[in-house]
């Protein structure tokens, strides 16, 4: 199997070159970032620091399982009382990935995750923005290999982002589909 940022070299910068004309390699859209979010919300609600903190502590294990990289705690900005938030309160977690941690990730979320993902057809072509980025959810994260579904005390769910320098959607939606990401046709 040939390696993703092999296939962005060999495959996707001469088909994008070809495509959008670029006159250099160097303005070939790539992917820059991959970014993986996950709120506690309602797991942590209305238990004592305590148990808040033991609930935490299992879902960045895991995180950090799925990563490879130590997650970095997000906090609330502001106080919301009707959901019971209180400003400066961990409210999620995050893990910025680059360079090859990011495609050994990547590979791993096309290859193995998505289609072992239930009731999964595809990527919406909506699922990018205007700026070529791509964001997805995975419903349960013991879809990634590294989980053992027996010892996971809980199932979350994941929000990822992944940041490319393309400049329009299509730029962005060429780059994904080049790089074998399984994005649905568009229908006409």
């Amino acid at each position: 199997m040939i390696r993703l940022s092999e296939q962005y070299q060999k495959k996707a910068i001469p088909a994008m070159m070809e495509k959008f004309g670029y006159k250099s390699i160097m303005a070939v859209p790539k992917i820059e970032k991959a970014v993986i979010n996950i709120g506690f919300g309602k797991r942590v609600a209305g238990k004592t620091p305590d148990e808040q903190k033991k609930v935490r502590e299992g879902i960045l294990k895991e995180l950090v399982l799925i990563t490879g990289q130590a997650p970095a705690l997000t906090r609330a900005k502001k106080s919301i009382a009707g959901f019971k938030l209180r400003q400066g309160t961990y409210v999620g977690a995050m893990v910025t990935l680059r360079g090859e941690r990011m495609y050994d990730f990547l590979e791993r979320l096309i290859h193995i995750v998505l289609p072992r993902s239930r009731d999964f057809n595809g990527l919406a072509v909506k699922s990018i923005d205007n700026s070529g980025n791509l964001n997805l959810a995975v419903r349960e994260h013991i879809t990634f290999p590294e989980i053992e579904p027996e010892k996971a005390k809980g199932i979350f769910s994941l929000e990822i982002t992944v940041v490319t320098t393309s400049k329009t959607k299509e730029e962005g939606l060429e780059l994904f589909r080049l790089l074998g990401f399984p994005i649905k046709k568009e229908e006409s």
